[in-house]
């Protein structure tokens, strides 16, 4: 391979020849970046707490700090609520007790099933929601039974006020928010990763589909490998265990990388996630692109018979395995095949502030507009009720679902 490509034999290696030293060097220059060790990073010996910053990362004295917050606090589980408010349950007895909030349109990179080659037509500023709605709403959920929030995109570090975001929803722990959690590409973490978790951070799932350098900029249509690299680095260093990798598993791009994937798992804590290509608007999914969780398990077994099946949680729409004696674990999102709808417990809100109660369901209801109108917290939550109780018991199946009129994924948030 050229010694301008970051391969994944290179980054799983345990022993580093001086030459690939020297490439990893090279590209380090060339990026500009001050990326993990690929040895040390497999390896499970992240840089310690106190190791220098460069330049536009987060200073050293905020690593420890958010460190040992972590170490001090650990991870609060979201926990069953017991109290929920009726209008948060559907025909099917599902309680809806996790929000998902996309903050942006906007994302650093281009990734191939989640935005148009293209781009996307943004909403103009004045139809996006603004904080202190997304704020209102977030706190009428949590007073009606939320308990976990995960912040989304778009991609969420582009917004500047991410932190003062995170912040205010921290102080909705007295309500029975019990969980905050960040779905990012890892591009921008570096510098405001410590921060976040200061502020109230619990949780983070940082989406890599490669190891491979010039396989990440086809998949992504930017660089930043080394970048993202550097963030999961970081996260671990303060403790932000288990840190989730999502994967999204494409036939003839990306799938001849599973095994090394679940060598993540071994040395690091680390949650695996290899989640089936799904079809959004202009992402171009057809059926052969897709491999599914059971091509992906049967690949792993055959490299790895010892894997075990681990119990999964209540409402976790991932099927976790096990390598003997690893730190992490591999998990898998079948959306397409093995479909989770009868333990949905998600409400997704747009950045333009229409609510989702399905991933892959066209009906949304404009919460911004009714509260630009006037509408009380009642006639709001109301709403959110009403469009539960027209929730589907499952959604459709995968070629109907491409042919429904959907929007992009980067509109949605995930």
């Amino acid at each position: 391979m050229g010694a301008r490509r970051l391969c994944a034999s290179r980054f799983l290696s345990t022993s580093a020849s001086a030459s690939t030293s020297a490439r990893a060097r090279l590209l380090r220059s060339r990026l500009a970046e001050e990326a993990p060790s690929p040895q040390d990073f497999v390896a499970g010996s992240p840089r310690p707490v106190d190791a220098d910053h460069s330049a536009g990362r987060s200073d050293h004295s905020a690593v420890r700090a958010a460190a040992e917050l972590r170490r001090q606090h650990g991870v609060p589980a979201a926990e069953a609520s017991t109290s929920v408010d009726p209008a948060l349950s559907d025909r099917f007895s599902r309680r809806h007790t996790y929000l998902r909030i996309s903050l942006t349109e906007r994302c650093s990179l281009r990734c191939v099933y989640c935005m148009p080659e293209g781009g996307v037509d943004l909403t103009p500023d004045s139809r996006l929601l603004r904080t202190e709605e997304m704020m209102r709403i977030a706190s009428l959920l949590v007073d009606a039974g939320v308990n976990k929030i995960r912040l989304t995109g778009g991609e969420p570090t582009v917004r500047r006020d991410l932190p003062e975001i995170v912040s205010s929803l921290n102080e909705l722990r007295p309500r029975g928010l019990r969980q905050i959690a960040l779905t990012s590409n890892g591009i921008a973490l570096p510098r405001m990763l410590p921060t976040l978790v200061l502020n109230g951070l619990d949780r983070l799932n940082v989406s890599l589909d490669t190891l491979d350098r010039a396989r990440f900029v086809q998949i992504a249509r930017r660089d930043g490998l080394a970048r993202v690299l550097e963030a999961i680095d970081l996260a671990l260093q303060i403790g932000l265990t288990p840190l989730k990798l999502n994967c999204v598993v494409m036939a003839g791009i990306n799938d001849d990388e599973l095994l090394a994937f679940a060598e993540l798992s071994r040395a690091r804590p680390i949650d695996v996630r290899f989640i089936e290509y799904m079809p959004f608007d202009g992402n171009k999914w057809k059926h052969e692109s897709m491999v599914s969780l059971e091509e992906m398990l049967l690949r792993l077994r055959e490299a790895h018979p010892e894997l075990s099946k681990q119990p999964s949680p209540p409402n976790d729409v991932a099927v976790s395995w096990k390598l003997p004696d690893s730190a992490g674990s591999v998990s898998f999102i079948a959306s397409m095949t093995q479909p989770f709808c009868s333990g949905c417990n998600r409400l997704r809100l747009t950045a333009d502030g229409s609510l989702k109660v399905c991933l892959f369901g066209s009906r949304e209801v404009s919460l911004r507009d009714a509260m630009r109108e006037g509408a009380t917290d009642a006639e709001l939550l109301e709403l959110v009720g009403g469009a539960l109780q027209r929730k589907h018991a499952a959604h459709a199946g995968m070629h109907q679902i491409a042919a429904t009129k959907n929007r992009p994924m980067t509109t949605i948030g995930g």
